[in-house]
C-alpha cells in the first residue's frame, strides 16, 4: 500500500478492507462475552453509522468521543471522519473542569458516548437541545441507541472522497502538565505521514509472525489513537484490554506480538520482577545474575565468548524464555513512548527477552518523531528519526522537526500555534542531540528544568526516575527552583519508615552529582494519581498541582 498517495484516514480503511478476507477476526474486546468482529463486521458498521452522523452533523462540524477502549471506539472514529466530521476523542479520566472546558471549546453538534458513567461525568455540561447524543448503551438521557442504528437497513455505503491530506482528521486534547488542556488540530496528512514511519520500523517484527495488538493505552491518548491506523495498515488482530490490573492476564490470553505502552507501566514490570528476582537464592540468582549480565553485554553488541555463549544458552532457556512465556510468548516487542523511559530500565527489559524499543514523540507531531530499531537498540536513545520527518538541534539545544505530521495548530489558540510552530518547524521544548548514528538522545525538557540559586540546571525527571527505581518508592517528586539544595517528595507503602528511605536517597545521592543531591525529603503515603489531578491521563507528573498541594511542607524542609 503507497501511503503517500492516499488522501485520508477514510481512504486507508477501505483501501486495505479490500485486500484482507471480510471473515478474517480484527477487533476483540477482552471483557467477557464480548464477541470477536471481523473486518467484514466492522466495514459494515461504519458504513451504518457514518450513514447516520451525516443526516446529523454539517461538514467540519466537531464530534466527541467519551469511551473506554472497546471495538466501537474505532468504528465511531472512522464513521465521524467518512461523515465529513471531525473526531475529538476524550479521556475518561479528566475532570469536571476539563470536561467543562473542552465542551465550550470545541462545542461538538454530536457526543458519541459508551454508557452511564461516562454520561453522567459530562451530563451537566450538555446542552440536550443543541447537541444530539449516540450510545453505546442505554444512557438516562435522550440518545440514540448505537444497536437501533445498526438494526437499520435503510443506509447508504459512501466514502467520503472529498477529505484530502490537509484536512482536520480529529482535534486531540494534550492532558496538560500545567493549565487548561489545549487541542492539537491533526491532519488526515500528518497521521497518514506517522503511519508511513512507523511501518518501516515494523516491518521486521511483522514479517516474523502475524501481528496481534494488545491495547490499554486510552484510544483518546494520540499515540493510540494513532496505532490504530498503523494497525490497519499490517492488518493486525486487535485486542482490547479489560483494565490496567488485568492486563498481565490478558496479554497471556491474547499472546500479543507487539505493545504500546507509556513508562510507567515499564516502570511497574521493571519494579515487579526485579523484586522476585531479589528473593531468588543459590544457583538461582546466580543464573538470574548471569541472564542480566549477558543480555546487557548482547544488547551493546559486545561479543560473548565461547563459555558466555553456552552460560547464555542456559539463560534463555532457563529465564528469559519463561519470562516471554508470562507475556503471551510471541512478544516481538513492547514499544515505549509517552516520556522518557530510565536507561537502566531499558537495559534491563531488553536483558531478559523483552524487547523494548523507546521511541519519542508529541501530541503535536501526530505523534511519533523517532524510535529505536529492533536490530540496534540504543537505550539511552529514542532511536533515529521517522524518514518523514526532519529534525534539526537549535542553538539552545531544543529539538525542532518539521514535517507533514506537525499538527495544523491549536485549536482557538492562534496565539499558542505561532509560538511554538515558526517557519514550519515545531518548537518541542525538549532538549537534545543527535549522535553519530544520527540517533536522538532526549537530555532535558526546558519547562521542567529546575534553575538553583548557583544558577545551575538541573533535570527533576532524571533524578525522580532514579528514585523510583527502588522497590520501596512508588513515586518521587523532586523540587529546588531558586532554592540552596534539592528536596523531594517520596511516595511510599504505610508499612516504610523514614530511616528505610534515608538510607535510599544516601545510596542514590552517591551516583548523583553535587548539585543534584537530595538534601532532605517528606515521606507521604497518598499516591499522585489521575483522580486527585496530580497526574495526567498519559501519568505524567502534574508539577503545578503537585507544588499547590505540598508547598507548605516542601518549603518547611529549608
Amino acid at each position: 500500500m503507497e501511503i503517500d498517495k492516499l488522501n485520508s484516514l477514510v481512504e486507508l480503511y477501505f483501501k486495505k478492507c479490500e485486500e484482507v478476507d471480510p471473515k478474517r477476526p480484527f477487533l476483540k474486546w477482552l471483557k467477557p462475552g464480548k464477541p470477536t468482529y471481523n473486518w467484514g463486521d466492522i466495514k459494515e458498521r461504519i458504513f451504518k453509522l457514518s450513514s447516520k452522523i451525516k443526516s446529523l452533523i454539517q461538514e467540519g462540524d466537531r464530534c466527541l468521543i467519551l469511551s473506554e477502549n472497546r471495538p466501537y471506539w474505532l468504528i465511531a472514529d472512522l464513521a465521524v471522519m467518512n461523515a465529513g466530521g471531525i473526531s475529538v476523542p476524550i479521556f475518561t479520566t479528566y475532570s469536571s473542569n476539563d470536561y467543562e472546558y473542552i465542551l465550550n471549546d470545541c462545542k461538538p453538534s454530536l457526543i458519541i458516548v459508551s454508557n452511564n458513567d461516562q454520561f453522567k461525568k459530562i451530563k451537566k455540561h450538555v446542552n440536550l437541545s443543541e447537541q444530539k447524543i449516540i450510545s453505546f448503551e442505554e444512557i438516562n438521557a435522550e440518545s440514540i441507541l448505537i444497536q437501533n442504528i445498526l438494526e437499520d437497513e435503510n443506509y447508504k455505503k459512501e466514502i467520503n472522497k472529498k477529505l484530502k491530506r490537509n484536512m482536520p482528521a480529529c482535534i486531540i486534547y494534550t492532558s496538560g502538565t500545567s493549565g487548561n488542556p489545549k487541542g492539537v488540530i491533526l491532519s488526515h496528512g500528518g497521521i497518514l505521514s506517522n503511519c508511513e514511519g512507523a511501518v518501516e520500523l515494523l516491518e521486521t517484527l511483522t514479517k516474523k509472525k502475524d501481528p496481534i495488538f494488545l491495547t490499554w493505552l486510552p484510544l483518546s491518548h494520540s499515540y493510540e489513537h494513532t496505532v490504530q491506523f498503523i494497525q490497519i495498515i499490517v492488518g493486525a488482530k486487535v485486542f482490547y484490554a479489560e483494565s490496567l490490573e488485568k492486563l498481565i492476564s490478558n496479554m497471556g490470553h491474547a499472546k500479543p506480538t507487539i505493545m504500546t505502552a507509556v513508562p510507567r507501566f515499564y516502570q511497574n514490570l521493571y519494579t515487579k520482577i526485579n523484586m522476585n528476582f531479589e528473593k531468588q537464592k543459590g544457583l538461582k540468582k546466580k543464573i538470574i545474575d548471569q541472564t542480566l549480565k549477558l543480555g546487557k553485554k548482547i544488547l551493546k553488541k559486545e561479543e560473548l565468548s565461547f563459555s558466555e555463549k553456552i552460560i547464555n544458552s542456559l539463560c534463555e532457556k532457563l529465564v528469559r524464555k519463561k519470562i516471554r512465556n508470562q507475556f503471551g510468548g510471541n512478544l516481538q516487542a513492547f514499544v515505549s513512548g509517552g516520556g522518557a523511559l530510565d536507561q537502566n530500565i531499558g537495559e534491563f527489559l531488553n536483558a531478559i527477552g523483552l524487547p523494548t524499543l523507546q521511541g519519542y514523540g508529541l501530541t503535536e507531531a501526530s505523534p511519533v518523531v523517532s524510535c529505536n530499531l529492533p536490530d540496534l537498540v540504543k537505550v539511552e536513545s529514542v532511536g533515529p528519526p521517522f524518514r518523514t520527518n526532519k529534525v534539526k538541534i537549535a542553538d539552545d539545544g531544543e529539538i525542532l522537526i518539521k514535517g507533514e505530521n506537525v499538527m495544523l495548530g491549536y485549536w482557538n489558540l492562534e496565539e499558542e500555534t505561532k509560538k511554538i510552530i515558526k517557519d514550519g518547524w515545531l518548537y518541542t521544548g525538549d532538549i537534545g542531540v543527535l549522535d553519530q548514528n544520527n540517533y536522538l538522545k532526549i537530555t532535558d525538557r526546558k519547562k521542567d528544568i529546575i534553575v538553583n540559586l548557583g544558577g545551575d540546571n538541573i533535570s527533576p525527571s532524571k533524578i525522580e526516575n532514579i528514585l523510583c527505581l527502588n522497590e520501596f518508592i512508588k513515586q518521587s517528586f523532586v523540587y529546588g527552583d531558586k532554592k540552596n539544595y534539592l528536596v523531594a517528595l517520596i511516595v511510599s507503602e504505610k508499612e516504610t519508615n523514614k530511616e528505610k528511605i534515608k538510607l535510599i536517597i544516601e545510596n542514590v545521592n552517591k551516583s548523583l552529582t553535587l548539585i543534584e543531591k537530595i538534601k532532605k525529603f517528606v515521606l507521604i503515603h497518598e499516591e499522585f494519581t489521575i483522580e486527585n489531578e496530580m497526574l495526567t491521563p498519559t501519568l505524567k507528573l502534574k508539577r503545578k498541582e503537585i507544588i499547590k498541594n505540598y508547598k507548605q511542607q516542601l518549603e518547611k524542609l529549608y
